[in-house]
């Protein structure tokens, strides 16, 4: 795709820091870090987001972010780490090429995820568990009728 940056990062039209490749998948440092360090892998396989990457694709994009993370921690000195990916607009996300995003943290960053967690009540994690087994189908590797609990 002529308009999308990764794309033209894969064919080597737009300049990258790249830092690791394999078959699958490319990490290169982001030119917008949150922190120094931080990285993006992004399959060669030009996809819209996660739903789109292609089920060949995942294993060459996990190895690539493990390599990465690993990397970062021992080159860095880090204790911890984040992997995240921005799927839409309201996730986010505005480049619209699959990616992971790998970014160091550090003691004291300043980086929060302000979440207002939920409670399940009276049986709306039965109902919300339910809707999305219903769109599990056999094909995609599990599937069950019977709710699967932290019990079992």
């Amino acid at each position: 795709m002529k308009e999308c940056v990764f794309c033209n990062i894969l064919e080597r039209k737009k300049p990258a820091e790249i830092l690791y490749e394999n078959e699958d998948a490319l990490a290169i440092l982001d030119i917008n870090p949150i922190h120094y360090g931080h990285s993006l892998v992004v399959p060669k396989r030009h996809c819209r987001d996660f739903l789109e990457l292609p089920m060949d694709s995942f294993h060459g994009v996990m190895e690539a972010a493990h390599v990465i993370a690993r990397a970062m921690v021992q080159g860095l000195n880090l204790e911890g780490f984040n992997i995240f990916s921005n799927n839409g607009v309201l996730a986010g996300q505005s480049i619209f090429h699959f990616h992971l995003h790998i970014t160091p943290r550090y003691l004291n960053d300043n980086i929060r995820f302000v979440l207002e967690l939920k409670n399940y009540q009276n049986g709306e994690i039965e109902r919300y568990g339910e809707l999305i087994r219903s769109h599990i189908s056999r094909s995609d590797g599990f599937a069950t009728s019977q709710p699967m609990t932290s019990k079992e």
